[in-house]
């Protein structure tokens, strides 16, 4: 059945012209057009079957031949290697979107593919291209409009906001969604302020390997996934803080460094200066007041044992990004020698916690600025653990939008039925190219809709067909569910109207770019960078098992 409702005259008329004999042929700049459109449809196909809380999920094989298994749409935009620059773009906009709101990246590339194959029908039709992007424009500028008055919930100053983080997080295809979303609901308002204001850099997110998800747990402060290696296992006050990103005494005994030894009072020599050099190396620490000393390298026994007899606390971490993270923190640097900070780090306590058969490092504060709680979540594997940790930064996201903007709009599709069906009764009632490309932008928003009904195994044109006549009555909450059609206020399933409007303007600003490109065109390649290629190739056709799928006519 179609769901569209009857099409403008100004419409009809313009598709009707490609459909003579005597239709004019693409010219050669408009294929380029064209060209744009189909790498940006292409790459809308790859995230389209992960889009929704039924989506499916990916196996990646990165550039480093790293395997990572995830249905988050802005991961797998970062480990695709594009070579069209419409592709290109459209990536962009989608970490754009993601970065400052945190959800609806799949909504971008979706909505942004759409509306591009709607541009392209009305191009072949003959739509001047001035003409489809100022009526594009005016169609972005309706809907934005239009969207504040869809608005049916807000989240209260008073109200836990597990209901509304629930829907964001639900999205990432986690088997304990729910249990996640408690943790994180409790962090989120554990460390919100006494005026209602929330600090999302006071939430700490740490993984470790074991157990399972429902093993997860909050910890005071910031914890970074490493033990202690001393005696010294815990600083109760006053810690001054040291990270190293080297071994944590002398350079490493496998090392590929000969000493020539010619008797042993050379060989008494080397050892006391060994020594020598490991006391001054500590000597140094404690000239700085250093008690704490994070390390990410192999740990001396004898500067370990000289560190012991110091009173500092020798600290063993693997995980390069969270000694980032505790630099930023800390505001001390990541040193690469062993040497002490000019500004050590500095916070009330460090020690080490169990948790199960793992072990981790909690760093507390004081201050208000500083992270206040960490959740530590626990799985089996690590593709597991990076779902669940892309879905707490999306639920602590969301909190700290509804704390902007505590406004909310119908999920699971509605909205977008809502607003297609608006701008559809207005496109019919306007003349000229504005009705017609009002039509077809209700197209595209339907489209949104139509993959949660795909992705969820539902008959798409029937389930289509009851919401249209649902929302032509009306009732402008029903979406898209797991087994039909539902309602979502008594569903509880919401958006928030700074993602989605965030959204619908990035989706605009893409689209009026690449409907305005006229021609591809690719600087010649250097010779140097010409034999790399061909060396590529070759490693390449040695090792067929290695070529990955062309998505956009070049080997990724």
């Amino acid at each position: 059945m179609d769901t569209t409702g009857p099409l403008a005259p100004g419409l009809s008329e313009l598709l009707g012209q490609s459909t003579h004999s005597g239709t004019r042929a693409p010219r050669a700049r408009d294929k380029n057009m064209l060209s744009s459109t189909a790498a940006a449809q292409t790459l809308a196909s790859v995230i389209k079957p992960c889009y929704g809380p039924h989506g499916r999920q990916k196996f990646l094989v990165t550039a480093r031949g790293e395997t990572v298994c995830t249905g988050y749409a802005a991961a797998i935009l970062r480990a695709l290697e594009l070579e069209h620059p419409a592709a290109w773009l459209l990536r962009e906009a989608a970490q754009t979107q993601a970065e400052s709101r945190g959800d609806g990246t799949a909504f971008v590339v979706l909505l942004a593919g759409a509306l591009l194959e709607q541009a392209e029908l009305l191009l072949r039709a003959g739509l001047p291209r001035p003409q489809l992007r100022e009526a594009y424009a005016t169609a972005a500028a309706e809907v934005l409009a239009t969207l504040p008055s869809l608005v049916v919930r807000s989240l209260g100053p008073l109200e836990h906001p597990y209901w509304a983080l629930y829907t964001v997080m639900n999205t990432n295809t986690l088997s304990q969604t729910d249990f996640l979303t408690k943790l994180v609901d409790r962090a989120c308002w554990a460390t919100r302020d006494l005026d209602g204001t929330f600090n999302p850099e006071r939430i700490g997110v740490c993984t470790l390997r074991g157990a399972t998800l429902e093993d997860s747990c909050l910890l005071p402060g910031l914890a970074v996934a490493g033990k202690p290696c001393g005696q010294v296992t815990r600083v109760l006050t006053g810690a001054r803080v040291a990270l190293f990103a080297c071994p944590f005494g002398p350079a490493s005994p496998n090392a590929r460094v000969t000493a020539r030894l010619s008797s042993t009072d050379e060989l008494t020599k080397f050892r006391k200066g060994r020594e020598q050099l490991v006391e001054n190396q500590v000597t140094q620490l404690v000239a700085m007041n250093i008690n704490v000393a994070v390390v990410l390298g192999e740990i001396d026994e004898k500067t370990l044992t000289r560190a012991d007899r110091s009173g500092i606390m020798v600290v063993q971490t693997k995980s390069r990004k969270e000694m980032g993270y505790l630099s930023e923190v800390l505001g001390t640097p990541l040193l690469p020698y062993l040497i002490p900070p000019l500004v050590p780090g500095k916070c009330q306590k460090v020690y080490g916690r169990e948790l199960g058969e793992s072990l981790a490092v909690v760093f507390e504060w004081d201050s208000p600025s500083t992270p206040a709680l960490t959740l530590v979540l626990r799985g089996a594997t690590t593709e597991g653990l990076q779902g669940a940790k892309q879905a707490a930064y999306q639920g602590i996201d969301t909190y700290f939008q509804l704390c902007q903007d505590p406004r909310l709009l119908p999920g699971a599709g509605a909205t977008e039925i809502a607003l297609a069906t608006i701008l559809s009764e207005k496109g019919r009632k306007l003349e000229g190219p504005s009705g017609p490309v009002f039509l077809a932008f209700a197209k595209a928003l339907r489209s949104l809709p139509e993959a949660l009904a795909e992705n969820a195994g539902l008959a798409v044109a029937d389930v289509m067909a009851e919401i249209h006549g649902a929302h032509q009555a009306g009732n402008f909450l029903t979406g898209v569910g797991e087994e039909g059609i539902i309602n979502v206020s008594q569903e509880q399933v919401w958006d928030t109207l700074m993602a989605k409007a965030q959204g619908i303007r990035v989706v605009t600003d893409v689209v009026l770019q690449l409907v305005t490109v006229d021609e591809v065109v690719v600087a010649k390649k250097s010779p140097a960078q010409q034999q790399d290629l061909n060396s590529d190739f070759k490693k390449a056709k040695k090792c067929p098992s290695l070529m990955r799928k062309n998505i956009f006519g070049m080997n990724k």
